[in-house]
């Protein structure tokens, strides 16, 4: 993998923590028990829910440029090297308690992404 692909896969997990810190954000100021209708006027006047959502739209424009340099059966896989950095981020900036077996399960993953990547 050349350093440009990993730097668009680090930009790609990077935009997957933030859109996933922010809708989370703006998701626990939902209001209880709402209809849909009180949902989406409340993830509409969300800054966190919106900032949130321009992530992804700019995470969609980054995927499509790995897609166009890199097999989607490698691409994949090490995408998912997110979850490592959502369960870490969780835990140190939400203080999200985050148990042994799930850091056990999101290292195994990352075992896995490096197997795949290996094979580039």
């Amino acid at each position: 993998m050349t350093l440009t692909i990993v730097l668009w896969f680090v930009l790609s997990i990077v935009c997957d923590v933030v859109g996933q810190l922010c809708l989370k954000l703006g998701a626990d100021k939902l209001p209880e028990g709402g209809n849909w209708r009180e949902m989406a006027i409340a993830l509409g006047r969300s800054g966190w829910a919106l900032a949130g959502i321009a992530t992804y739209v700019a995470e969609f424009f980054i995927w499509l440029r790995i897609l166009a340099e890199v097999p989607l059966s490698i691409a994949f896989p090490v995408a998912s090297l997110n979850f490592l950095a959502i369960t870490f981020a969780s835990a140190v900036l939400l203080g999200e308690r985050v148990g042994s077996r799930q850091w056990f399960g999101a290292c195994l993953i990352t075992c896995g992404v490096v197997i795949v990547a290996g094979t580039v």
